[in-house]
């Protein structure tokens, strides 16, 4: 069995959830080495989060945002961690719900997901800037 762990950077993003697993996927080369395994795909960060939902219709995405934005308020009146702005304690509290990372199969050099599948970065802060990833994979390559 073979390990492989990359760290990588996913450009700035605005507020919302993103697609973004094309852009993972150009950064990990090694993916196409792995005749069988899995990926474990892990973001460093408190305020943003990954998941694995939709890649087709982008309202999917749309509506994801407005059901946590009104299940996770900003401003909320019994929030003590406000130094940091109006947008970070909802940040963190979405992230936890959502989780840091996703595992996904990988089959003949590719992720191995359903047709409709994508990974998503969640970006709960206004302003989040540059998310720092780790990719773990393990497997057998060819």
């Amino acid at each position: 069995m073979n390990w492989t762990q990359k760290e990588i950077n996913l450009s700035p993003k605005p507020r919302g959830f993103h697609l973004v697993t094309r852009e993972i996927v150009e950064q990990i080369p090694e993916l196409t080495e792995y005749r069988v395994g899995l990926a474990h795909i892990f973001i460093c960060h408190t305020s943003a989060s990954l998941t694995l939902n939709e890649n087709a219709d982008p309202d999917v995405r749309v509506d994801f945002e407005s059901h946590f934005n009104k299940y996770v308020p900003e401003n909320a009146p019994y929030y003590v961690h406000t130094l940091e702005g109006s947008d970070d304690m909802p940040a963190h509290i979405k992230a936890s719900l959502l989780g840091s990372s996703v595992s996904i199969p990988i089959k003949d050099g590719t992720f191995n997901v359903g047709i409709w599948q994508g990974i998503y970065l969640c970006e709960h802060r206004n302003h989040g800037g540059s998310r720092k990833i780790i990719v773990t994979m393990y497997g057998e390559k060819d």
